[in-house]
């Protein structure tokens, strides 16, 4: 689609557009701050850096944009994009009036809580940045594989210049390099100032350097149409250079004064030269501030002029000259980041910008004749084909891939499922995507990768297999290809997770995204994690080798907490299998619940809320274990796997010891349960596959019998009930103790909790579960510690 022609009636139409969307920005704060009754903390809501990005947004969303663009609006930004959705019916006053309040818009974009047309969720600050590019290189997976049936639209980030600061914005550009990046452009609001000061002097440079080497169009917006018309004039070089000189501490402050300490620095310091002080003797102080306010960023003709002269893909960087505070009494100042206008200034403000009183919130109450900017807004392309959120038909698994090894541990049994579903022609197998940051072999990949191959938009050919090397990799790239490889960022890694996640969304296609990492660098990539769950996307991440169990390695490559952040992380569900059919089964439901969109209500049984889906985290390890006889077909077990816990050993009313465990230190227990049985009977096993959706089941019951449903009950809850009062319960898990040390309060059994608390140390499995107290001597000695006490069992408590 042709962008339409900028005649004078579109201008004035945008110009009309720009003053109200910096108003209703403007006023949704004031009253968020200033009339609305809040609570204790101030609200906030930035009016300064929603202004320096007014003319940016406003020549895209009404001119620039088509309907397959995608956008990342910077966080404080977030009130002028929810002004631009109310005029377009999008956003509702309701939702304005109350901004940063319960059930109100956002305070910044937001996919899952806001009710406007956002793409990406924004509010990490450099997150919404990079994940655009990693968008876009899903974007070009799905047309290579022919299944789109739109146009190819450009990933659009606004950017903060503070933004820059984040690093993972760097480990972004380096991996678009290597994918061939296009169809990206990141506009960078370049206000200089931040939240504590102004930027560094020639920061523009090292930007520009740093994209340019990178590969991308740099196109540099400094001056204004106004501006360029008066280095036109006798004088207007001398002008321009002073602009080039000024430091950005001076030229805020200067801008904050106002036209006559604009035209007093300008008279002192360049009055003399030949046309200068006609040049500003021709202009009152008011025209005088405007001319110099009239940046590129605030141009909209030439935000246009330049947006439109991109004619290729290639990836390019907007570096936009801003105002912080643009049109409003804040700008320029130095602590206009957090400022808000009194109410004082506000009344300034809204006879200035032409608002009466009484029509604050009318959709068009900066624009005095309404009709004609009503008509132009139904012909704005971006807007034609209405709200911009696709959905795609959900691909079914054709049951579990079962293994029959003797031997084996979770990590290669997920190598060797995935090789499964390689070999077969299903829409399941074609719509996996796999990727790793530089892990794919290491955490077993490979199969997956030799049978599918590596993307990539052109065929590159194996040179090592072409030179006869041997090497059991085949690393062909090409556009069929279905594993994307990453270098060692685990940021990257979430955020391209997070953007094939939400493939179905973006581009009306379905993927079943698949990463792995090593399990304790989860933690590197956690708060990209956190934004890809935020934003409701949908994958699987797998976490492999977990705990101590790659002992040689030593404490840095050996996970205590994980396990915490998978019950911790909202829209992740957590596992833990210690044996392959355990993962057989897990794997098979986690490819249908990452493809749910059901409503959030509890299913009584368990008390989780399955039917909204969600991404799905796998905890597996390199330790091999011995398989023992599950009942792979019951679908009693099937259930108790998906649910978080089954029984391996059920408890009678003579149990008097209950070992309950996640993950691979299941031998380490069942061999203290046979010799426990020795001394105390009958031994319990309680076999735990995700402690994360046990306890939220548990808690969600909890809640439900708070209001009146005394009948809850959750899945923990029915398994422990089962366990006679009298009994101890002890808890093991290769890992923090916290994760399973819940369960004692669940029937209020007395409980010991075994785990890891420290950093490990190189060694031999044996030496590092002795070490922390967490093999199998440490489990009887805990058993014994409860005979030897002589205390008397606790009352039971049931928690309402």
């Amino acid at each position: 689609m042709t962008e339409p022609a900028l005649t004078p009636e579109r201008l004035a139409h945008l110009k009309s557009l720009e003053r109200q969307v910096l108003w209703h920005a403007c006023w949704m704060i004031h009253n968020a701050n200033h009339l609305r009754e809040k609570g204790e903390v101030k609200v906030g809501g930035h009016q300064a850096s929603s202004a320096s990005l007014a003319s940016i947004l406003t020549a895209l969303y009404f001119h620039v944009l088509r309907p397959e663009d995608r956008v990342a609006v910077k966080p404080h930004a977030s009130p002028v994009f929810h002004g631009i959705q109310y005029v377009m019916g999008n956003q509702t006053r309701e939702k304005l009036q109350n901004f940063r309040g319960f059930g109100g818009a956002q305070s910044y974009p937001s996919r899952t809580k806001d009710i406007d047309d956002v793409d990406f969720s924004t509010g990490s600050v450099g997150l919404g940045v990079a994940i655009t590019a990693f968008a876009s290189i899903i974007q070009d997976y799905i047309t290579a594989k022919g299944w789109s049936k739109r146009p190819d639209g450009r990933m659009i980030a606004l950017v903060g210049d503070a933004e820059l600061d984040e690093g993972n914005i760097y480990e972004c550009l380096q991996e678009g390099w290597k994918h061939d990046l296009r169809n990206t452009w990141w506009v960078i609001d370049y206000n200089r100032q931040s939240l504590d000061g102004v930027v560094r002097e020639g920061l523009w440079q090292r930007i520009e350097g740093i994209f340019t080497a990178f590969g991308w169009n740099v196109k540099v917006l400094k001056y204004g149409a106004l501006q360029e018309a008066a280095f036109r004039e006798q004088g207007g070089e001398a002008l321009r250079g002073w602009i080039d000189r000024c430091p950005n501490q001076l030229y805020s402050a200067l801008t904050f004064q106002g036209g006559a300490a604009w035209r007093k620095r300008l008279v002192d310091e360049i009055g003399g030269e030949p046309g200068v002080a006609d040049l500003l003797a021709a202009r009152s102080d008011d025209a005088l501030s405007d001319l110099m306010n009239n940046l590129g960023g605030h141009c909209l003709e030439t935000l246009i002029r330049t947006f439109e002269s991109i004619d290729d893909d290639r990836p390019t960087v907007f570096l936009a000259y801003t105002i912080k505070g643009w049109g409003t009494p804040l700008a320029g100042h130095k602590d206009n980041h957090a400022g808000l206008m009194t109410k004082a200034q506000m009344e300034v403000f809204q006879t200035r910008i032409g608002v009466k009183p009484g029509r604050e919130w009318e959709t068009f109450s900066a624009i005095p004749s309404a009709k004609p900017v009503e008509d132009f807004l139904k012909t704005v392309p971006f807007f034609t084909e209405g709200t911009r959120r696709f959905a795609s038909p959900a691909v079914s698994s054709a049951g579990p891939v079962f293994l029959d090894d003797r031997e084996l541990s979770t990590q290669a049994g997920f190598g060797k499922i995935l090789d499964a579903l390689a070999q077969r022609d299903d829409a399941l197998s074609a719509r996996i995507v796999t990727t790793a940051p530089d892990v794919t072999v290491s955490t077993n990949l490979g199969p997956w990768v030799n049978r599918r191959g590596l993307f990539a938009r052109e065929k590159l050919a194996d040179t090592f297999r072409d030179e006869r090397v041997p090497s059991a990799q085949k690393w062909e790239f090409g556009p069929s290809g279905q594993h994307i490889e990453l270098g060692i960022a685990e940021m990257n890694l979430f955020l391209l997770l997070g953007a094939a996640g939400l493939s179905h969304s973006l581009f009306g296609e379905r993927l079943i995204p698949i990463g792995t990492v090593y399990d304790p660098f989860v933690a590197r990539g956690l708060d990209a994690l956190n934004y890809a769950c935020y934003q409701d996307a949908r994958f699987m991440i797998v976490g492999t080798p977990s705990g101590v169990t790659l002992a040689p390695e030593g404490g840095a490559h050996q996970s205590i907490g994980s396990q915490l952040i998978g019950m911790s992380q909202d829209g992740l569900a957590s596992f833990e299998p210690a044996f392959l059919d355990e993962l057989s089964v897990i794997m098979d439901w986690s490819f249908d619940y990452m493809q749910r969109d059901g409503e959030a209500t509890h299913d009584t049984r368990t008390w989780l809320r399955d039917e909204t889906g969600g991404s799905v985290y796998l905890r597996l390890t390199t330790r091999p274990l011995e398989q023992i006889a599950l009942r792979r077909e019951n679908p009693l077990f099937r259930q108790g796997v998906i649910d978080g816990a089954y029984w391996l050993r059920p408890p009678s009313a003579r149990t008097r010891i209950v070992l309950a465990y996640q993950g691979c230190i299941a031998p380490e227990v069942l061999m203290a349960a046979g010799r426990l049985a020795e001394r105390h009977g009958d031994i319990a096993v309680l076999a735990v596959t995700s402690a994360d959706r046990l306890n939220a089941g548990w808690t969600a019951a909890q809640r439900a019998r708070r209001h009146g449903n005394g009948a809850a009950r959750s899945h923990v809850e029915a398994l422990l009930g089962a366990v006679p009062q009298s009994a101890n319960l002890i808890t093991v898990t290769d890992g923090h103790p916290a994760t399973l040390g819940w369960l004692g309060s669940v029937e209020g059994h007395r409980t010991v909790s075994l785990g890891v608390e420290h950093f490990g140390q190189t060694g031999t499995i044996a030496d590092l579960y002795a070490h922390f107290g967490i093999d199998t001597q440490a489990i009887m000695e805990a058993a014994d510690s409860f005979a030897c006490t002589g205390t008397a069992p606790p009352m039971r408590v049931h928690t309402a």
